[in-house]
């Protein structure tokens, strides 16, 4: 045997893995944290609108994570041998 080829050949999938989407949210979200504590120590505005940075990111990752979990199939088949 070739060291580039597998032994085997891998199992049959079983399901189909997942996963989110690619989103800039959690860097916004850390923005908003960094800008508000900055605000703490500089200005009202700065720790305001870092603050409604924050809510607004956190608001709308959740949102977008619901709607994704909600699009998940609620039984998993694992196949037709599968009880």
């Amino acid at each position: 045997m070739s060291p580039t080829q597998p032994e085997q050949t891998p199992p049959p999938v079983g399901e189909e893995i997942h996963l989110p989407g690619p989103t800039l949210l959690p860097f916004f979200n850390a923005l908003g944290i960094t800008v508000a504590i900055i605000g703490i120590t500089t200005s009202i505005v700065v720790l305001i609108a870092g603050l409604l940075l924050f809510l607004y990111t956190t608001a709308r990752w959740i949102a977008d994570t619901r709607r994704d979990i909600a699009e998940l199939p609620l039984e998993h088949s694992h196949g037709p041998d599968h009880h």
